[in-house]
């Protein structure tokens, strides 16, 4: 019989009664480090009194309204993400596949608007992920991601990941948008180099193309800058950030200059639930913590000291291990066994990591994790590793 819960996930045999800080405890009180943070989610962490404080304060005053109404706590996110990006406006979403949706949505209406209708095509890159709806999944294009869900929606082109030869011949002046994550996540903690990054802001400025930058994994804080296009110098057109955001709370947001946003009149686009007023309370919290420049450099301080842990570790297990890969506290270990046995493995230890593509295990850690926890997770890590080469 089929379960109650659709059987889309191979479950791991646990269940969390509580957190607090890193930490993950069980009903029985089992405490398991947590280098997942709910898949780059938990920015801050487990129960961190900051957000339980701003949740239970508004939810002590409204919950939900609708967006047929004027949302103040939702006009205050959006005024801190203006004020702290590129974006001159905001549309705020459940997740981010529904962020997803939105940008390829105001990609189309951008060229509609500009009397430029047929001006569809939007390039994306292998590795890709951009969520699981069927305009993400063809977005995406893999096989895994699209088998058995056909017909998909057209108007894409995926490209092999790093073959510039084949985007400056697949990019012209009717192309309608370039669609990539400065870091992939699900594809192995792919960084696009600084210099990738910027000669893809030239190729979009010369062919009058939109750039779009999927950042629902890297953003917020999470490579040691707010957003991770900011590494290279460059801005967007369209961004997508959700994950991190809401700290654990389901939150996303479309971020958009007013020339990219401009077709996107009333009616064009909407949400029961997106920017409700529980959600938009605790995202304006992360954002005042996560945006200020301290909080940032201490990030980037203990990305530093964990990258040198993992190195050691790498070395000490060249058999289990090839490389450390990644940016700030967005990690990710090359395995030479399968990064799901490590997974396992880890589970043994008592911490908590993601697989991901590529042979690579993710580590997403809360980014105030302590140097304790850094330590005491390399250590695990290390455990874990020893018990897979014996």
């Amino acid at each position: 019989m089929i379960p109650h819960v659709l059987p889309t996930y191979n479950r791991a045999p646990l269940a969390f009664e509580r957190g607090e800080g890193s930490w993950a405890v069980t009903a029985d009180g089992t405490r398991y480090l947590d280098l997942g943070a709910g898949i780059a989610v938990n920015v801050l962490g487990h129960a961190n009194p900051d957000l339980v404080a701003a949740l239970t304060e508004q939810a002590g005053r409204i919950w939900h309204v609708s967006n047929l109404y004027q949302i103040p706590e939702q006009e205050r996110l959006a005024d801190l993400l203006v004020e702290h990006t590129f974006a001159d406006t905001v549309f705020f979403t459940n997740s981010g596949t529904e962020a997803a949706e939105l940008a390829i949505k105001m990609v189309r209406k951008h060229w509609d608007h500009a009397g430029d209708p047929e001006r569809i095509e939007i390039v994306t890159f292998g590795g890709a992920f951009h969520g699981r709806s069927t305009g993400a999944i063809a977005a995406a294009g893999s096989d895994k991601m699209t088998k058995g869900f056909g017909p998909l929606m057209p108007g894409f082109r995926t490209l092999p990941f790093g073959d510039h030869a084949a985007l400056e011949a697949a990019v012209t002046d009717r192309t309608a948008a370039i669609m990539v994550e400065p870091v992939q996540g699900e594809g192995g903690i792919r960084v696009l180099p600084d210099a990738c990054l910027k000669g893809l802001r030239d190729l979009c400025d010369r062919t009058g193309a939109l750039l779009v930058l999927d950042e629902v994994q890297c953003g917020m804080g999470r490579t040691g800058r707010l957003f991770a296009h900011e590494h290279a110098g460059i801005a967007p057109d369209i961004m997508m950030v959700a994950k991190g955001i809401g700290g654990g709370f389901p939150l996303g947001a479309v971020l958009a200059t007013e020339a990219a946003a401009a077709g996107m009149v009333a009616g064009t686009h909407g949400s029961t639930y997106g920017g409700n007023p529980l959600a938009c309370a605790v995202g304006a919290r992360v954002m005042q913590i996560v945006a200020d420049p301290a909080f940032l450099a201490e990030v980037n301080r203990k990305a530093a000291l964990f990258r040198q842990r993992l190195e050691g570790l790498v070395a000490g297990h060249p058999d289990v291990f090839e490389s450390v890969r990644g940016q700030g506290l967005m990690l990710g270990l090359k395995c030479r066994v399968a990064p799901v046995d490590l997974v396992r493995a880890a589970y043994d230890q008592h911490l908590l990591t993601v697989p991901a593509a590529d042979d690579t295990l993710r580590l997403l850690p809360p980014l105030n994790i302590t140097d304790e926890d850094i330590a005491e997770a390399v250590a695990r890590l290390d455990r874990a590793a020893a018990s897979l080469a014996a």
